[in-house]
């Protein structure tokens, strides 16, 4: 066991073994927190997408207000971010499954389609507009053009969580883990463990290992990779396990023998 503080995080009835668990389902606690986000996250949208408007009414005036335009860009460019922050976090809380492609890409990418939304049209403008001369448009189309990238960026999720990810990681652990979904992180690690005195979270920088599911680890931290130090030794333990096994009748034998004969 590890001698450092283990904070245990989400419901703990979720790392009871199932035996005819299929697939991952989000639990209640997880699906209620998701909608949360999710409606913030489209208040967030709106607001960006009310900027862009403002903005592209802005547009329209002699002389363009260069200073205008770029309080806009950058009130859009901060709303759009939040707004896909949150909707990510909501995806690893809630995640989508594969089955339906259109929506598993709709639903995981929504951030990089609304930053095309918000920004896509106001680059165009801006370098078309007739009313701004080439100083201004160098200047505003430039952070839009950088606004659209960040905003995209942030958007984007290179690696979406899925149902069916969250199903085929936790079966791993579970398989490993004598039927039990625990896993062990860290606030800096890259991957969870299945054993809390593994030597990769029990280093002098260490202070606090965090104890949940597999799902809990996604949703908190973003940790897809299973520990591959924890996965050998649990493999090592599991292909000793049938030898001792065998053993152990023979030394109760021998405890039998051995009282009988006092």
């Amino acid at each position: 066991m590890t001698k450092k503080k283990v904070t245990r995080v989400g419901d703990s009835s979720a790392a009871a073994p199932e035996s005819k668990k299929s697939s991952f389902v989000a639990s209640p606690e997880s699906k209620s927190k998701a909608r949360n986000l999710r409606i913030i996250a489209i208040i967030a949208w709106v607001i960006a997408i009310g900027c862009e408007v403002f903005a592209i009414i802005k547009l329209q005036e002699v002389p363009v207000s260069t200073a205008w335009l770029i309080s806009l860009l950058v009130a859009d460019l901060v709303f759009v971010v939040i707004g896909a922050l949150l909707w990510k976090k909501a995806n690893r809380l809630d995640p989508a499954s594969k089955e339906d492609k259109f929506k598993f890409f709709v639903q995981n990418q929504l951030g990089l389609i609304i930053a095309i939304i918000a920004f896509l049209p106001l680059v165009i403008l801006i370098f078309t507009n007739k009313n701004m001369d080439k100083k201004q448009k160098g200047l505003v189309g430039g952070i839009a053009v950088a606004a659209l990238v960040i905003a995209g960026l942030f958007g984007v999720d290179f690696n979406p969580p899925s149902i069916e990810e969250y199903s085929e990681q936790t079966a791993e652990v579970e398989a490993l883990n004598n039927g039990l979904n625990y896993v062990y992180w860290t606030k800096s690690g890259k991957s969870y463990h299945i054993f809390s005195d593994c030597s990769y979270i029990n280093t002098d920088r260490t202070t606090e290992i965090f104890e949940g599911t597999v799902a809990n680890a996604r949703e908190l931290k973003n940790i897809t990779d299973l520990c591959n130090r924890c996965e050998s030794r649990a493999i090592r333990e599991k292909e000793a396990l049938p030898e001792a096994e065998t053993t152990e009748p023979a030394e109760v034998v021998e405890e039998l023998i051995e009282e009988y004969t006092e």
